[in-house]
């Protein structure tokens, strides 16, 4: 099945709240586990969360690493105004900042982060290329990076078989933004590729479930 781009932002309210409000924890809490495990438990600096949604991972590796400051970068105001109240409510305004922007075309507080984590972005992007050049731009030198996003079935039946199983009781607006993402999402072989182009050979590329890869690296 060939690709099918999505809209780039998640811009309607009705989209926010139903991912603000949608239960994410299993692979929100695997994407945190796996930065644990391929770059230890210890990471001190500033952290760029870059498509950071409603602010879910933000919180989770700001508590898992309590001495980093997190900045999280999305584009669309809606799933800020959910990320805002979330970091608040867990009492983590001082060590997360959430910020408008959208890549490539951005400002941010760092000039060069101690470590950038993306997860479900790549899949939103008509140019991927877009996404591993902002990390070569944002990272410093010998930090940390984990990419995590979905996989492209392999073909549509496969694709709603995959929101029923992890999506059924979620609001239809939901499974249908997933069921897209899902036919917008890359194959690991064409992100070998995008490294490739982008520089980045070395980084690696692990499946690390059904629906999941990861890529991960030093700059």
């Amino acid at each position: 099945m060939e690709r099918i781009p999505e809209p780039e932002l998640m811009l309607s309210e009705e989209q926010a709240r139903a991912y603000a409000t949608a239960d994410f924890s299993a692979p929100h809490q695997m994407f945190v586990d796996l930065f644990r495990k391929h770059f230890g438990p210890h990471l001190t600096g500033t952290v760029l969360d870059l498509g950071c949604g409603p602010a879910d991972i933000s919180v989770r590796f700001a508590k898992a690493y309590p001495q980093c400051i997190i900045h999280g970068l999305d584009g669309s105001p809606a799933m800020l105004k959910y990320g805002i109240k979330r970091v608040a409510a867990e009492g983590l305004s001082q060590r997360i900042k959430l910020i408008l922007g959208k890549i490539p075309e951005f400002s941010l507080p760092s000039h060069y982060y101690h470590a950038v984590i993306v997860n479900s972005l790549l899949h939103h992007l008509p140019e991927p290329l877009i996404l591993w050049e902002t990390i070569k731009k944002t990272a410093r030198k010998g930090a940390p990076v984990l990419v995590m996003d979905l996989i492209r079935p392999q073909d549509q039946r496969e694709a709603r078989e995959i929101v029923e199983k992890y999506a059924a009781g979620e609001p239809d607006i939901l499974k249908r933004d997933f069921y897209h993402s899902l036919l917008a999402a890359f194959r690991p072989e064409e992100v070998r590729e995008q490294l490739k182009r982008a520089a980045l050979e070395h980084f690696q590329i692990e499946i690390v479930s059904d629906r999941h890869f990861i890529v991960y690296g030093h700059l």
